[in-house]
C-alpha cells in the first residue's frame, strides 16, 4: 500500500491520470518524473514568487525590453547635429542609408572621409562597429574618427538593426549575431564602391558588441576585410548569459532569431559565439582586453585571448591591460575610448595611448594608409 500511495501522489503532482501512470510496483516513467519535477518547481516558485520573478526569462518577442523611442530619436538628432558641426572644415561627413545584403533592410550609417580625397583608389578604409545590445554611434567617438581620417582613412560606422535612434521597427529587428552581422558586412561593399577607396585595403574595428561582430566576420574563411581589430569583444554567449544572469538574458531570449536561452538553443548560441570559430581565422587580427572590465568581464575575454595565442599565433596580436585607470569616460571596458565629454577631445591615460599606438601601427602594416 505505501508504494501505491506514493505513485498516486506522484500522479497528482504531475497531473497524470491513472491510465497514464506506470503499473503498480514499477518505477515512474521518465515522463512521469519530468512532469513531477516540473510541478515541484512550480510549487517551489509559488512559495518564493519574488525570486521566481527575478529568474523568469520570457521567449516571447512581445516581451523584449522597450524604450522611449521619441526621446531616443531626439538624442540621435542631437548626435548627428554635433557631428555635422564638428566636421565642418575638418572632414567630409554625411549620414547615409544602404541596403543589407541579407534582406534589403535599410541600414543607416555615418560616413567620414578626408575633405579632399587624393584620387581614385588612393585611400584605405575601415568599417567601425559600435557596441551595445541596443547601442549606437555616439559623440564620444569623434576624437578617434577625426584622428583616423587625418591619417588618410575613410570610415563608415553602420547603425545595424537593433541600434537605437531609428525608431521601434529598427530597434525590434535586433538579431544579435545573426542578420546584424550581414548588415555590417554589407558596409564593406559601400566603401568599396567609393571611387577614392581602394577595395583591397579595407579593414574593420569594433568595440564590445562591435568587437563581437568584428570577430564573427573575421572568423569566417571568406572574411571581406584585410585586417581587423576587436576591442574588449564579447566572445562566448554560452558563458556570458550564464555569468550575467536573467536581467541580461531577457535581451536575448526574446529575440525572434534566437527564441530561448543557451540550454534551449545550444547550436544557435554556439553558432553565434566567436570563441568557437577561432580556427577559421585567415586574416591578421588584433585584440585588446582589460582585467578590470566589468561589462565584458576578463573571465570571458581571456578565453578568446588564450584561444588565439594557442591556435592562431601567426595571425593574432593580443594584449591584456592590467587594471587600466578609470577616467571621466570610464575605465575597464572603455579603457581606450576615454574622452572629455565637454570638449570631445581624448582623455588619454598611458594605457589608452599605448593601445591606440598599437592599433595604428597594426593597420598601417596591413592597410597602408
Amino acid at each position: 500500500m505505501p508504494r501505491l500511495a506514493g505513485l498516486a501522489a506522484l500522479a497528482i503532482l504531475a497531473g497524470c491520470t491513472p491510465a497514464a501512470m506506470s503499473a503498480p510496483g514499477a518505477a515512474p516513467s521518465p515522463a512521469e518524473r519530468a512532469a513531477a519535477a516540473e510541478r515541484a518547481a512550480v510549487a517551489a516558485a509559488e512559495r518564493d514568487l519574488p525570486r521566481a520573478g527575478r529568474l523568469y526569462v520570457s521567449t516571447n518577442p512581445q516581451d523584449h525590453p522597450q524604450m522611449d523611442f521619441a526621446a531616443d530619436a531626439r538624442e540621435k538628432a542631437a548626435t548627428d547635429s554635433t557631428y555635422a558641426a564638428r566636421a565642418a572644415g575638418v572632414l567630409r561627413f554625411e549620414k547615409i542609408n544602404y541596403p543589407s545584403s541579407v534582406d534589403g533592410m535599410p541600414v543607416p550609417a555615418y560616413l567620414f572621409a578626408p575633405l579632399s580625397p587624393r584620387g581614385p583608389r588612393a585611400h584605405a578604409a575601415m568599417v567601425w562597429v559600435h557596441g551595445g545590445v541596443h547601442g549606437d554611434w555616439d559623440v564620444g567617438m569623434w576624437p578617434f574618427v577625426r584622428e583616423a581620417v587625418a591619417k588618410g582613412y575613410v570610415i563608415i560606422a553602420p547603425e545595424y538593426r537593433g541600434s537605437t535612434g531609428h525608431g521601434a521597427a529598427h530597434y525590434n529587428a535586433v538579431d544579435y549575431g545573426g542578420k546584424e552581422v550581414d548588415d555590417v558586412r554589407s558596409a564593406v561593399g559601400v566603401l568599396a564602391a567609393l571611387p577614392y577607396v581602394d577595395p583591397e585595403r579595407i579593414g574593420m574595428m569594433g568595440w564590445s558588441h562591435g568587437g563581437y561582430i568584428t570577430s564573427l566576420i573575421s572568423f569566417r574563411s571568406n572574411a571581406p576585410v584585410k585586417a581587423a581589430v576587436a576591442m574588449v569583444p564579447v566572445t562566448n554567449l554560452v558563458f556570458r548569459l550564464s555569468y550575467k544572469g536573467p536581467g541580461y538574458q531577457r535581451m536575448f531570449a526574446t529575440q525572434s532569431g534566437i527564441g530561448g536561452l543557451p540550454f534551449e538553443r545550444q547550436a544557435e548560441y554556439i553558432r553565434r559565439s566567436p570563441l568557437y570559430h577561432v580556427d577559421s581565422l585567415r586574416i591578421p587580427f588584433l585584440v585588446h582586453v582589460a582585467t578590470n572590465d566589468t561589462d565584458v568581464d576578463y573571465v570571458e575575454d581571456r578565453q578568446m585571448v588564450d584561444a588565439l595565442r594557442a591556435r592562431k599565433p601567426e595571425l593574432a596580436e593580443t594584449k591584456i591591460y592590467v587594471d587600466p585607470p578609470v577616467g571621466a569616460a570610464g575605465g575597464g571596458h572603455t579603457f581606450n575610448r576615454r574622452f572629455n565629454p565637454v570638449t570631445l577631445e581624448r582623455d588619454d591615460s598611458p594605457e589608452q595611448v599605448d593601445s591606440w599606438n598599437l592599433v595604428w601601427a597594426f593597420f598601417a602594416r596591413h592597410l597602408r594608409p
